[in-house]
C-alpha cells in the first residue's frame, strides 16, 4: 500500500501536536477568561508565508475557542485597497484565511501601506463582510460585547499620529491623511481611557512605541502617546509595522509587537526586551478577570514564547522562550 504525503498533511500534523497545549506553561483556562488572535503586516495576496500562517491560525484558532481577531494594520499591501469591491479583499483576506474556525469577527486597524490607497474603503467594506469590522478610524471594543465586562480594548489609528507622513510634499501624496486630525484622536484616546471603568485597559495601534525592529521607536508616540497610556493605568500597548515578535517591558507597561503575518525583518534587543525573534508567525491571547496570557506561534505552529500578565502589570509566570536561541532578550 502507497503513502502519499502531501505539505498540508505534514502541516496539519505538526499543527495538531503544537495546539494539543497551547497555553501549556502557564496556569489552566478559567471560566471568565476569553480568547483571541492579533496578527499586523498581513495581506500580501498569500505570499510569503501568509496561506502558512492562516493554516496554522484555523488550527489554534479552534483549539482555543478564539472569539475573534485583531488585524493591527497593513492589512492590504502594498498600497490598500481602493473600494470595497477591490480583487485584494478575496486574494488577501476572504481566499485565505477560510477556516471555519476564523470566520469570526476581524477587528481591524490601518496600518500606512493601508493610508496609500483608499482608507475610507476598508470601513465602508464592514457594511459588506459579516466579519470585517471597522467602525471607524479608530474606535473602542466594550469589554461586555467580547465576554469579558472587566477589559476595555482601545483600537487606534497611528499612521496620521505619526509626523513623517507629512514630512514633505511627496510624503503628502503618497500617503491620504489631509482628512485626519492627530490632535482630534488623542482628545478622543483620553477622553476614551479616562470615561473606562474597566480594570483592564488594553490599546492596539500599528506602530511601535518601543522597538527594537527595523523601525524602532516612534519620537511621536512616546512623546505624546506613552504619558497618556500611563496616565490611565493601561497595562499593555500592542502593534506591528516592525515585522517580528516582540515583548518590551520598561516605563510600567508591557509593549508587544506581533507585525509577523506575511514577511519578516530582522530585530535586536533593546532596553526592556524579554523577547525578540524574527519569524512570520501570530499571537495567541487569554483575557479574563485577573491575568493576560500571551503565546506567540511561528508559521509552521511551534511556539516560540509565552508568558502571563496580572492586572497590576507584574508577570504572574515567568516569561518563557520555546527555543533559547530565539530569545534576543
Amino acid at each position: 500500500m502507497s503513502i502519499t504525503i502531501t505539505r498540508r498533511g505534514v502541516m496539519e500534523a505538526i499543527g495538531l501536536a503544537a495546539a494539543a497545549a497551547p497555553f501549556s506553561s502557564l496556569e489552566a483556562q478559567t471560566s471568565d477568561m476569553v480568547s483571541f488572535m492579533a496578527i499586523g503586516d498581513w495581506g500580501r495576496r498569500g505570499e510569503p508565508h501568509q496561506h502558512a500562517v492562516a493554516e496554522t491560525m484555523g488550527r489554534l484558532a479552534q483549539q482555543i475557542g478564539s472569539r475573534f481577531t485583531l488585524a493591527l494594520g497593513d492589512n492590504f499591501y502594498g498600497s490598500g485597497v481602493q473600494s470595497i469591491d477591490d480583487t485584494l479583499w478575496q486574494e488577501s483576506f476572504e481566499g485565505v484565511y477560510t477556516a471555519p474556525s476564523l470566520k469570526h469577527r476581524w477587528y481591524a486597524i490601518m496600518g500606512n501601506h493601508d493610508y496609500k490607497g483608499n482608507p475610507q474603503a476598508q470601513v465602508d467594506y464592514s457594511r459588506k463582510s459579516r466579519r470585517w469590522t471597522m467602525p471607524g478610524r479608530y474606535y473602542v471594543i466594550p469589554g461586555s460585547s467580547i465576554g469579558v465586562p472587566n477589559a476595555d480594548l482601545f483600537m487606534t489609528d497611528t499612521t496620521p499620529l505619526v509626523s513623517g507622513y507629512r514630512r514633505d510634499a511627496a510624503a503628502i501624496a503618497e500617503y491620504h491623511l489631509s482628512d485626519q486630525n492627530a490632535d482630534a484622536q488623542y482628545v478622543w484616546l483620553d477622553r476614551e481611557l479616562s470615561a473606562s471603568k474597566a480594570e483592564w485597559k488594553l490599546v492596539f495601534g500599528h506602530h511601535p512605541i518601543f522597538s527594537g525592529g527595523v523601525h524602532g521607536d516612534s519620537k511621536d508616540l512616546i512623546a505624546n502617546m506613552l504619558p497618556m497610556l500611563k496616565k490611565h493605568g493601561v497595562q499593555a500597548y500592542v502593534c506591528g509595522h516592525d515585522h517580528d515578535m516582540q515583548h518590551i517591558s520598561r516605563d510600567g507597561l508591557h509593549f508587544i509587537a506581533t507585525g509577523c503575518g506575511s514577511t519578516v525583518r530582522p530585530v535586536g534587543k533593546v532596553d526592556g526586551t524579554k523577547f525578540a525573534v524574527s519569524t512570520s508567525g501570530l499571537s495567541l491571547w487569554r483575557l479574563g478577570h485577573d491575568r493576560l496570557d500571551l503565546a506567540f506561534y511561528d508559521w509552521a505552529a511551534s511556539k516560540v514564547y509565552e508568558t502571563s500578565i496580572a492586572r497590576d502589570g507584574s508577570e504572574t509566570r515567568p516569561a518563557k522562550p520555546a527555543h533559547k536561541d530565539e530569545d534576543a532578550g
